[in-house]
């Protein structure tokens, strides 16, 4: 991981846990702010201004009034409070919010650890990517953002996954340096067939992740609301209609219910793979000579592997008329853990 094997002061340590940690509470406020509605409250994109909330009572009915003009509003919404709009906004605000925090938190220690001379050029390099992928994710957030202003009651779903594939990759690399900083010398362990194994697993999670963001931006967990079949259907037979595959139901996919029907099966057919390859390294894993810390990470992946299947069956089968926010930020969380440990095997098992 590192070309000098040295010791990285503590300060420097918790200063990237903390990052880690902020990073994952803006993806579960980013769930919340989506399965509650909010993300489309706050209807500008104000670096400095957008600090502050609305002060006084003209204020609010001015940003009400701009809410008022949105898709969201004259076709979900119509009629809304102004309290039930403070509650959406709030959220909104709230995610934007965290991600200034998160950008003070970063750069403040960055330019002391620097000055100190803590931070070399190899963790540079690696923090100079993580700012490029935080500005990305904070740009798509608005593209996304955008996409639901007009004509849409909601944002587009491959943007909103976009944006979400990038927060969570920029959580990964962060980790993954956090791991070099704790663990310079990589490998804990050294096996072909294990190591090709992780590998394998979190790509296989990757793609699950993504699925797991287009049926959420779809809302598709509404049209089949059961388990473990779908509607009585193990596939649903419209999946087997040449007519359905057409570029209108894959760009228009909250116009008929094709794209809900795709994306759960592909979800749900990942998460049974998922299940099987997760299982297989576990018990090639748990037979490896290796210290402590490894067997405990390998336990802990097992077991969220546990909570995410029970959180994601859950999730869909209380999908009845609303999709539930308290299960389905718990499902969102469940994965970025479940990445966190899958990532942690990539770094400690290597090829001999």
């Amino acid at each position: 991981m590192h070309d000098t094997k040295r010791e990285y002061p503590k300060l420097l340590k918790i200063w990237l846990i903390i990052g880690l940690l902020m990073i994952f509470g803006q993806v579960v406020i980013g769930g919340i702010t989506r399965l509650t509605g909010s993300g489309l409250s706050i209807t500008k994109w104000e670096i400095v201004t957008g600090s502050l909330p609305p002060m006084g009572e003209r204020a609010w009915n001015e940003a009400f009034d701009l809410y008022k003009a949105t898709p969201q509003y004259q076709k979900i919404n119509a009629g809304m409070s102004l309290a039930e709009f403070k509650f959406i906004y709030f959220w909104e605000y709230f995610h934007r919010l965290w991600a200034r925090l998160m950008g003070f938190v970063f750069a403040i220690p960055f330019f002391i650890f620097w000055r100190k001379g803590w931070i070399d050029r190899v963790l540079m390099r690696r923090l100079a990517i993580v700012i490029g992928l935080a500005a990305l994710a904070a740009s798509f957030g608005w593209i996304m953002v955008a996409s639901g202003l007009v004509n849409r009651p909601w944002v587009n779903a491959y943007k909103l996954t976009l944006h979400l594939s990038i927060g969570l990759s920029l959580y990964g690399y962060l980790f993954w340096t956090t791991l070099g900083v704790f663990y310079p010398d990589r490998g804990m362990v050294r096996h072909n067939n294990v190591n090709k194994w992780a590998k394998i697993m979190t790509v296989v999670l990757g793609v699950q992740i993504v699925l797991g963001g287009i049926m959420s931006g779809m809302k598709a967990g509404l049209f089949y609301p059961t388990w473990p079949d779908m509607n009585g259907e193990l596939i649903p037979a419209l999946l087997f209609q040449s007519t359905q595959w057409n570029v209108d139901n894959f760009v228009h996919y909250d116009s008929a219910p094709f794209m809900s029907a795709l994306i759960q099966v592909l979800h749900r057919l990942t998460a049974y793979g998922l299940t099987i390859i997760v299982l297989a390294y576990f018990f090639k894993a748990r037979k490896l000579a290796a210290p402590p810390v490894f067997h405990t990470w390998l336990y802990l992946l097992i077991t969220l592997l546990v909570v995410q299947v029970t959180l994601g069956i859950l999730t869909v089968v209380s999908c009845v008329g609303l999709v539930p926010v308290g299960l389905g930020v718990l499902h969102q969380a469940g994965a970025l853990l479940l990445l966190t440990a899958a990532l942690f095997q990539n770094y400690a098992v290597l090829e001999k």
